[in-house]
């Protein structure tokens, strides 16, 4: 397998070679902040697909070049300033990102607009994207949050769990999914005994536990951040004695969060965006050669992220954004020949002669509305400190 790697990896530097121009692609992700912990398998897999596009040598507008950019994921302003630098310094063409919905909002209005820089963000959910002004430069191979709502609804009311308290974190993703999840529960006869924010970044959450256990509820649902204040609410629940079950949301997975929290974790419930098909198979094998693990968060979402930008720059025979972004949803959705992930070569020649192709990618890719995921969820349960898949949704 490493003779394979490195003569793929040799291709890839004799296919760049030949080509007369770079072409940037922003890869702009919280490398610090409240995903830290995934966000170098997001940003590895989106950089597995610009790899396998120059290892094709059948890309013929130039030698796509990652150019990472950390959007903090919770800062809004020093993630539009980094957005702003590899925009206007790098010269980039497009971006994969940004991460966070707050984060994304404001790049999108403050960085992408007025540059006109077409997007594609892997993980950002906010329903309030669904409706942003974009320019037709806005794409998501993520779910809406609205969708996500519906199915913790589902999962929880399948249980039995009808009383709940819910914690989110206090920015755009964490109200407008608290609010998704408040409307599909109360359509389905739930009760939330108290829905609070809790800000990240604090040392002691003692008093937004308190609030909560007096309200009471069955359950604490999580709506926050692996690495952050959600975390925080968990453990603080735990030492109180406040609750003892969980259901995380989507910025709620990942290992660290097992690491931190440990035994007590087990039990608990949540799920997030992730298909069992063919494409999601193939994907994980082409993790797993390149080192990673994929099935973290986000990660196959940040495949076709990156996939989606090379194929419609292929198909408009164009870098720039305004040509590319026009492309997106023809390629995303049906007709055409399906392709999967390891098939970026053959999507290249097949856009080369002419010939539709549809990119269903790692996550099953179907793109609707304002170009966002239709999504399909993996519902899993933490047993003996592992999360383990449920079904899929």
């Amino acid at each position: 397998m490493k003779k394979l790697l490195l003569a793929t990896a040799s291709v890839a530097l004799m296919a760049g070679a030949a080509y007369a121009e770079d072409v940037k692609i922003g890869v702009v992700l919280g490398y610090t902040g409240p995903l830290e912990s995934i966000t170098p398998t997001m940003a590895g897999s989106a950089e597995m697909a610009l790899a396998e596009v120059n290892a094709s040598g059948k890309f013929a507008l130039g030698n796509l070049v990652p150019v990472r950019a950390d959007s903090t994921c919770g800062d809004a302003a020093a993630g539009t300033a980094a957005a702003e630098r590899v925009v206007t310094a790098e010269g980039i063409k497009a971006m994969v990102g940004a991460d966070c919905s707050g984060v994304t909002g404001a790049i999108l209005q403050n960085v992408a607009r007025p540059n006109g820089i077409g997007m594609i963000s892997p993980s950002a959910t906010s329903p309030a994207l669904s409706s942003a002004e974009d320019d037709g430069l806005f794409f998501r191979t993520a779910p809406s949050d609205a969708r996500q709502g519906e199915v913790m609804a589902d999962i929880l009311t399948g249980k039995g769990i009808m009383n709940v308290a819910v914690t989110y974190t206090n920015n755009d993703y964490g109200k407008g999914l608290a609010d998704s999840f408040a409307a599909a529960f109360a359509a389905k006869g739930g009760t939330i005994t108290l829905n609070a924010p809790h800000e990240d970044g604090k040392a002691d959450y003692a008093a937004e536990v308190g609030a909560l256990a007096s309200a009471g509820g069955d359950l604490l649902v999580v709506a926050g951040y692996v690495d952050q204040g959600g975390k925080g609410m968990i453990q603080g629940s735990l030492d109180a004695g406040a609750f003892s079950k969980f259901y995380l949301v989507d910025g709620m997975y990942g290992d660290s969060l097992i690491e931190a929290i440990g035994a007590p974790l087990d039990g608990t419930i949540g799920a997030l965006p992730g298909i069992d098909n063919e494409g999601s198979a193939k994907f994980k094998e082409l993790a797993a050669a390149a080192g990673m693990d994929g099935t973290s968060a986000f990660a196959p979402e940040s495949y076709d992220a990156a996939a989606l930008i090379a194929m419609a720059m292929a198909a408009a025979g164009s870098t720039e954004s305004k040509d590319w972004t026009t492309k997106v949803m023809d390629l995303a959705n049906a007709p055409g020949e399906v392709i999967l992930p390891g098939e970026l070569a053959k999507a290249l020649e097949l856009i080369a002669a002419g010939t539709d192709i549809d990119y269903v990618g790692a996550t099953g890719v179907e793109l609707v509305g304002p170009g966002e995921s239709a999504g399909s969820y993996r519902e899993y349960e933490v047993k003996g400190g592992a999360f383990e898949t449920v079904q899929y949704r």
